[in-house]
């Protein structure tokens, strides 16, 4: 699933439909930042924003004018974009297919999470043989099932609590390169030394250990959060670095049915705090925006500008 601010894949400059910037793991390039910015205040009606605007807003979160005005330019070429023009002023808003990846992928990461789910106890397992000197190959099939969630039992083995759904099956079948065997089973557990269970192919301690850190992080802020204490571009810029470092989470938890984890799971914890923050936030980095827009446009602007919240997301129907 295709998440709207985990902008991960490496898109050509030039691409005939819409192509989301890649998003680096040191921080928000200018491209990722103002896709995150213009779809967490335009979606889902996919408002024009001033050119002005997103410039400025840019601006304040740490970009260079010139970085923002180029990263404008590109999301344009690459179809993420698209440009009006009334005299001197011009305005950008997503395009329809870039509004339709982000919506899909804020949905996807507000609800995870949000629910236990009901587990049959079956594994859907993938084995494949490729040769050596597929080496290529065998790197993009191992990419694609860990995007799909799936974790390496063994070398040529792979296993999902997951059932086989449509999307893993058509996904799959892009890159079956090789001999490529996909079933559904049960694990039986032996009473020996050597037995090794589907869990084990996460590292749950360095799992665990990242949810932790998150919540050392981001903790500390919510009293201020609560206290209406963080207001203008800080709202603005502390709820784009918390969905920067939450976002990741989802890629990295697979969701394993509760009964497989650790007493304690820190799943929950961490989500209801990080939806305390950045939707405790919205009010405010909602006002800053419809001032920075306002302050820009050369007319009024139709339609106000609407911060998403994961609850706004989670109700989103996607069929």
């Amino acid at each position: 699933m295709v998440s709207p601010f985990e902008i991960e894949e490496i898109f050509p400059e030039e691409a005939p439909a819409s192509r989301l910037p890649r998003r680096r793991q040191e921080g928000a390039s200018a491209q990722a930042l103002a896709a995150t910015l213009i779809a967490d205040y335009t979606l889902p009606e996919r408002i024009w924003l001033p050119s002005a605007a997103i410039v400025a807003l840019l601006v304040e979160s740490g970009a260079s004018s010139g970085a923002a005005r180029t990263a404008i330019s590109r999301l344009t070429r690459r179809g993420v974009l698209e440009s009006s023009r009334d005299g001197r002023h011009s305005s950008h808003r997503l395009t329809a297919d870039a509004a339709g990846e982000l919506l899909t992928g804020g949905a996807w990461i507000a609800r995870f999470g949000h629910q236990d789910r009901v587990w049959d106890g079956c594994w859907t397992l993938v084995a494949f043989s490729l040769p050596e000197a597929q080496g290529a190959r065998r790197r993009s099939l191992r990419a694609e099932l860990r995007w799909l969630g799936f974790a390496p039992l063994y070398d040529g083995l792979w296993v999902s609590p997951d059932d086989l759904n449509p999307t893993v099956e058509r996904r799959l079948a892009a890159v079956a390169f090789g001999a490529l065997t996909v079933f559904r089973a049960r694990h039986a557990d032996l009473a020996v030394r050597a037995n090794r269970s589907p869990v084990d192919a996460w590292d749950l301690s360095a799992i665990a250990e990242h949810y932790e850190e998150f919540d050392r992080r981001w903790r500390p802020l919510l009293p201020r959060v609560r206290r209406g204490e963080i207001t203008g571009a800080a709202a603005i810029e502390a709820r784009t670095q918390i969905m920067d470092a939450y976002r990741r989470i989802p890629l990295l938890d697979p969701q394993l049915p509760t009964e497989l984890l650790p007493a304690g799971w820190p799943r929950s914890r961490v989500r209801d705090l990080f939806v305390a923050v950045y939707d405790g936030l919205a009010g405010q980095a909602e006002k800053h925006v419809q001032t920075v827009v306002s302050q820009a446009a050369a007319t009024p602007v139709s339609v106000a500008v609407r911060a998403q919240t994961m609850v706004g997301l989670a109700s989103i129907s996607l069929g």
